[in-house]
């Protein structure tokens, strides 16, 4: 009834700790993204890489204190010695291309993803364009909290450097193979969220020579997600809708998913795109072992519809990089999340939204069908429900909330699906139950709420 281990980070760890699931992320100004603490991680990364010089790949996205927390860092990995170059705004995939194909020793990118524009954050990339691994950031973290002196830093501001984002574009249209000159007339809404795709992503499609209409396009630097983009998808379906599109893709704020919908304005989430993709690959050849990656939060609709094609599912726990790594693991060439994180390690080591966008534009070339067609995956209800907690304890040794799971296990007998985890950027237990019957794990869902509210939940 639990997600695996690794997916409850904090059991017995405070809620400050520096880095969670996804590097490290709170709101900008404040602990831990303060101007000390930026530097010092800064200072604490260029330390402890290996190289006497190293050298780093700063990307930001398009949040207002991105500038500030970039100098900021600038100026600790120069007191570590340090040499960095700035891509400006790109999406964070981008960066991990960048230093691999490129050749920096690091890079960082400045961004909080889905999340309010007062919020930022620092993800770590090695020179393999892989997310930090914990020995690293257990390294920079331990560093962090004893150095006391504090670091200069000046408010200097780095020229990015514009050949970056035509070599990012180059690689994605790469990835259509000979497709590129055979995509058929579509019509394309694209939602780039005021984010780090506000740019490359509208260039992209003009450079395919596709028709396109844009959303969300104009960052000022606060309305970055602002009821847009793929944490509202009712925006793109609108656009959809209002200019007759073929299909319509939103972008996240950092642009390392993507969700689509269909020319009604109907969902086609990350699942039901790795289901489309993984189809064509396998009568490609192209499908390794028949084997696929996703999350505990894949619909069970998903792992039906694989078993049916004799393609087998592996599940992670919640975020990229355990799918990322699952896949090197079993050398698996595609995986996702259901909320658009999807990896194709053919071409990149961390979920791609643009990247996504090319092979969904690739896969319907080739099938010569419609996204309606192709994109359509009937999901089993599923109910998400977020409680705020004051303490991370193991959930089986809290009989109540135990309890609850079990009778709810019970009362599904096979039919569906229990699962609780901690958020691993917020203090927040996350409740999802999954089953045939909405009415039934709605109420399900509301008690076990009820009772971690009961016991653990955030005093008032």
């Amino acid at each position: 009834p639990f997600a695996p281990k690794r997916s409850l980070p904090g059991s017995n760890e405070p809620m400050g700790k520096l880095f969670g699931t996804d590097g490290i992320r709170g709101r900008a100004y404040e602990t831990p993204l303060d101007r000390s603490t930026v530097a010092k991680v800064g200072l604490a990364l260029a330390e402890n890489l290996g190289k006497a010089k190293p050298r780093i790949l700063i990307g930001r996205d398009t949040r207002e204190s991105g500038p500030d927390l970039e100098a900021w860092l600038r100026a600790g990995i120069g007191a570590g010695g340090g040499e960095v170059s700035s891509a400006g705004i790109l999406p964070t995939p981008a960066i991990a291309h960048l230093v691999a194909s490129e050749r920096w020793d690091a890079g960082v990118v400045l961004s909080a993803s889905h999340n309010p524009h007062h919020d930022n954050g620092i993800k770590i990339f090695d020179a393999r364009g892989i997310k930090s691994s914990e020995e690293l950031e257990n390294l920079i973290e331990q560093e962090v909290l004893s150095t006391k002196k504090p670091i200069e830093t000046p408010s200097t501001r780095a020229d990015p450097d514009p050949r970056l984002e035509t070599s990012y574009m180059d690689h994605l249209l790469t990835s259509l193979g000979e497709v590129s000159s055979s995509i058929p007339p579509l019509k394309i809404a694209l939602d780039c969220a005021n984010g780090a795709g506000y740019r490359v992503g509208p260039a992209l499609l003009e450079r395919l020579g596709l028709s396109f209409v844009t959303h969300a396009t104009e960052p000022n630097g606060r309305n970055v997600n602002e009821n847009c983009g793929s944490t509202y998808i009712e925006a793109v379906a609108r656009v959809v809708k209002d200019e007759g599109c073929d299909f319509g893709a939103a972008l996240d704020g950092d642009g390392d998913r993507l969700l689509l919908v269909n020319s009604e304005g109907q969902l086609v989430d990350g699942d039901s795109i790795l289901l489309l993709c993984a189809r064509r690959f396998l009568r490609e050849g192209r499908l390794k072992g028949r084997e696929v990656v996703s999350t505990v939060m894949s619909n069970m609709a998903l792992e039906v519809a694989l078993t049916k094609e004799n393609i087998k599912l592996w599940r992670t726990s919640v975020g990229d990089k355990y799918v990322a790594h699952e896949m090197a693991q079993r050398n698996i060439v595609v995986g996702g999340e259901q909320s658009g994180h999807l990896i194709f390690s053919d071409f990149a080591s961390t979920g791609d939204g643009l990247l996504t966008l090319m092979q969904v534009l690739r896969v319907l070339t080739l099938e010569q069908k419609s996204l309606d067609e192709l994109g359509y995956l009937q999901s089993f209800p599923q109910v998400l429900l977020n409680v705020r907690v004051r303490e991370r304890p193991d959930l089986r040794e809290v009989s109540g909330i135990a309890d609850a799971i079990s009778a709810a296990e019970r009362q599904l007998d096979g039919r569906g699906r229990v699962l609780i985890r901690y958020s691993g950027t917020e203090p927040l237990l996350r409740i999802m139950t999954e089953g045939p019957e909405r009415e039934e794990i709605e109420a399900l869902a509301l008690n076990i709420g009820g009772v971690v509210e009961k016991t653990i939940g955030e005093k008032t």
